[in-house]
């Protein structure tokens, strides 16, 4: 009898412990719409725009776009983030340009944020060629209402930190 329940109890701490790793392995789903708050955002010396950003997230493949609205003007933005570590090419908007980076997008070590590497190369207008480099940490909050982006970006003007918190619609 004693080992029937020794037996039930092993089992059932297994079943936890399954449980609790398939939790804690659960990538976050960033699907939605979402809205920016400047009030809770650290947008840098520029101050935040206001944007609306739409996520279409399917397993790794994590479509975005953004609808910017600032003094230079409305424009959207489109990107595409694949989180499964492997290097890849993006088209970056820098002032007036746009140029060819490489980008690597994969998830934290515990599953629960994307983790975003981007490095780009581009022409300035006086001709010169600028390097800018950054990283950003996507996470999503527990009960899925707020993404926040915190990113370093290092130009040759120094380095840059921003977090931005988004609301979802």
């Amino acid at each position: 009898m004693r080992s029937k329940f020794a037996a039930a109890g092993v089992a059932l701490a297994a079943f936890v412990l399954v449980a609790a790793v398939a939790a804690a392995a659960a990538k976050p789903n960033f699907t939605g719409t979402w809205a920016l708050d400047a009030s809770k955002s650290e947008c840098g010396q520029r101050g935040c725009s206001e944007e609306t950003m739409t996520i279409k997230q399917d397993g790794d493949k994590i479509d975005v776009s953004r609808a910017i609205k600032s003094q230079q003007g409305d424009r959207t933005q489109a990107d595409t983030y694949t989180a499964d570590g492997k290097e890849g090419e993006f088209t970056m908007q820098m002032m007036q340009n746009s140029t060819k980076g490489k980008r690597t997008s994969k998830w934290s070590a515990d599953g629960t944020a994307l983790q975003v590497s981007d490095k780009a190369d581009f022409q300035t207008p006086d001709g010169n060629t600028m390097s800018t480099q950054s990283t950003s940490t996507w996470t999503l909050s527990g009960d899925g209402k707020t993404l926040t982006v915190e990113q370093t970006r290092t130009t040759p003007r120094g380095e840059q930190k921003s977090k931005r918190v988004y609301n979802k619609q």
